[in-house]
Order: structure tokens, then sequence, then C-alpha cells
């Protein structure tokens, strides 16, 4: 795939001329996108109702159309909080990866966990990454590169792939093949320890985010298709294994791996959405099919 070209979903559409007078050094970028999104459960705000919906905005173009509609003004001209789009971290990441990839520059979004949030668990986060040549940088572009990290958010660290040391994001197919041999706890693993939302079929439906997201469908965080499920109860727990496997490998430079995940995802109709998708989205609204159908300009 060429992360250079935008997917239907990182496509700004009508907007792409607000990318123009951007920074041209990506941590520009990322600080021109935390002033276009807040987070629906940490930006400090309690959004309600049609705000609250901004966080299903599956598109960049409506992101972008939100935004203008609202402010009307070029994109790095400061936004209130108030003001801003309520979205979450694959928010962030996408409209940064949206904006590397209008310049140019070949950047995609990786699904999996943090330990940066809370002292002994790792929260599902979504960060971006772009290429310079010789690897891939990671970015977190949400939080601010000036706040008390232990790490730069703008180039992070990687421990070495199922082994430690760790760093502190890990994909959600190191976190399921961590799992899965008995090295990782799944309880340390969700939206939060005082939420059921995490553990075994959290991680391994982020597998398959994961998978999704590389190969352009930057799909929300809470659509569902295919044998994503609630409970490992019946789940296809060796496809999963498959899946992770080579997302390690292609992770690796195995280019083999690459190829056949990039075919298996285009076969089986259980590894992606089929034109439609089960959203169960955390505004409360009733979990429903919705067509995959991008917005007219």
């Amino acid at each position: 795939m060429d992360y250079a070209v935008q997917t239907p979903y990182s496509d700004p559409g009508a907007h792409a001329h607000l990318y123009d007078a951007l920074p041209d050094d990506v941590a520009g970028i990322a600080a021109v996108v935390r002033n276009l999104v807040i987070h629906y459960r940490g930006g400090g705000i309690e959004f309600t109702g049609e705000r609250l919906a901004e966080i299903d905005h599956r598109w960049v173009s409506s992101m972008l159309t939100t935004d203008q509609n609202r402010n009307g003004t070029a994109l790095a001209e400061p936004r209130e909080p108030f003001d801003r789009i309520v979205g979450c971290c694959r928010d962030f990441t996408l409209l940064t990866v949206s904006a590397l990839r209008h310049k140019g520059i070949p950047a995609r979004s990786r699904i999996g966990f943090g330990d940066y949030f809370r002292d002994g668990y790792h929260h599902d986060h979504v960060v971006a990454e772009y290429w310079i040549g010789d690897r891939w940088v990671m970015i977190d572009a949400q939080l601010d590169p000036s706040g008390d990290h232990k790490f730069d958010l703008q180039d992070m660290p990687r421990g070495p792939f199922l082994k430690a040391p760790r760093g502190p994001f890990l994909s959600a197919a190191e976190v399921w093949l961590g799992v899965r041999s008995g090295d990782l706890d799944e309880s340390l693993f969700g939206i939060g320890p005082e939420s059921p939302i995490g553990g075994g079929w959290f991680i391994r439906n982020y597998v398959h985010y994961q998978l999704a997201h590389l190969q352009g469908d930057e799909l929300l965080l809470w659509d569902n298709w295919g044998t994503m499920t609630d409970t490992l109860d019946g789940a296809d727990i060796p496809l999963t294994d498959q899946i992770a496997t080579l997302l390690i490998a292609s992770d690796n430079e195995d280019e083999t791996a690459t190829k056949e995940l990039a075919e298996r995802y285009r076969s089986n109709p259980d590894l992606h959405p089929t034109g439609r998708s089960y959203i169960t989205s955390p505004t409360g609204a009733p979990h429903t099919w919705v067509d995959l159908v991008r917005p007219a300009a």
C-alpha cells in the first residue's frame, strides 16, 4: 500500500486547500491538529447530544466540514476548546496522517495500547507513524510534547517486538501474542481498569482494527465486522493468531508477510467490512448496522 496516498477515510475532500497553509514540519502539523480536536472523555468538557455524536465522524472530510461550519477559519487559527471537533485518539491521528499525506509524506495509523496514561495499566490508543526514508517514526499527536513525559512523544521509542524491554506503546498484535504466550496479563489492557471493556476479546478486536487501518480502512474504534465479538467464546482464535503473527513479521520488514496480509484482507470477508459496519458507539445510541458510504463533497 502507498501510504502517501489518501484513503477514503483520510481524504479531506473539498477541504484539501486548507492543508496548504499548514506547517511543513510534523510537530507543527500535530500542534494544529490539537487545535482542531478535543477528546470526548479527556478534554475536561462534558459533551452531549449532537456535539457528542461528533465522535462518530468516520471521514476526515466530515470532521473538517464540522470544523468549518463552526469556525470557518484557517486550521491554525486558535479554537476555543468547546469549539473543537469532539473526537478521540483515532481522530487526532487520522487528521495528522491526512495532513502528512497531503504533503506527500507516507503516514499511517497504529492501533494498540499505551502505558503512559496510568501507572500499571495499558489504555487503548492510536498513534501515527510517518516514513523518513529508512524507518517509521512514531508520534503521539494527541498529547502536548511540552508536558512532563519520560520519552519523546514526537519520536516514540520502541522495544524489540515481543521481547523486553518493551516500548511505551505496544501494537495490538504484540499484546495479543504476549497474552497468548502468557507473558502479558490481559486484564491490564482496555479502556480503563474501572471498565469491563478490556481483556482478551477487546485485544483480539484491536488486532483486527490494526489490520484494517494498515490496509487503508481507518475505521472507528467502535466499528465491528466479520468475526469481531464481545467475547472469546466461539471466536476464531487461530485466525487472529495468524494475523497477529503476520503483522509482527510485516513490522520486521518481511515483505512476504506484508503481501500475504494484503491478500488475506482483500479475500477474506471475515477480515474486512463488506460495505457495512455494526456500530457500538460510546454516545449511547442504539447499536445498529450502518452503510460505510462516504458523504458527498
